[in-house]
């Protein structure tokens, strides 16, 4: 036995030494228990749950700490004189067993095993395991079908009449008219001209000279 695990259960016994007589006249001393806690061939995790059991029932509980576990079988109303004690650590049952003692004070180091299963009444739940790592993406799944075609749209209102254009550019001329025909000849026209202008004179001369006789 360890200096550590003896001074634990000393500690342990000198405790249940303390209680004065007058309890111990209603209740029978508990039977304690110390140890190291292995799980699955390492040493069990601090706050791992550790419990003993008699006939299918839980009849104490602690936890680990430090690889090691300090119970204390506590009888009650009941009594477990000779019964046989069984453990488990964080809910796998351990090899060993003890028998209850009344004021019995024992090292048992307790060794379990996950792959050893539980009791049918089943232990209690162990703490939260450490978060596994984020798996990696998967492959894209499949297209889906495709959609029903949707409903067509009322034609739109008429929209406002857009502003008046600008001008446009003057457009290039256009091509030159043909030629006129040749007028009457020159010097005759003048000279029938004259002799217009004369014949209205020598008329307009004639008709004075009758107004005035």
């Amino acid at each position: 036995m360890t200096k550590t695990r003896f001074l634990t259960l000393v500690m342990a016994l000198a405790l249940l030494l303390a209680i004065p007589t007058a309890a111990f006249a209603q209740r029978v001393p508990p039977h304690v228990f110390v140890g190291s806690v292995t799980l699955d061939g390492a040493t069990a995790a601090d706050g791992a749950a550790v419990t003993a059991w008699i006939d299918g029932e839980q009849v104490a509980s602690t936890t680990a700490s430090g690889g090691s576990y300090s119970l204390i079988v506590d009888q009650g109303d009941s009594s477990y004189a000779g019964s046989t004690i069984t453990f488990k650590v964080s809910g796998a049952n351990a090899s060993e067993s003890a028998e209850w003692v009344q004021g019995g004070g024992d090292e048992l180091n307790l060794v379990a095993s996950t792959s050893s299963g539980s009791s049918a009444a089943g232990g209690e739940q162990g703490a939260d395991g450490a978060k596994g790592a984020t798996g990696s993406t998967g492959p894209a799944g499949p297209a889906g079908p495709a959609g029903a075609d949707g409903s067509a749209g009322s034609a739109g209102a008429a929209g406002a009449a857009g502003p008046a254009g600008s001008d446009g550019s003057a457009g290039p001329a256009g091509p030159a008219g043909a030629d006129g025909a040749d007028g009457g000849g020159g010097a005759v026209g003048v000279i029938a001209l004259i002799i217009a202008i004369v014949a209205l004179v020598a008329a307009a001369g004639a008709i004075m000279t009758g107004r005035r006789s």
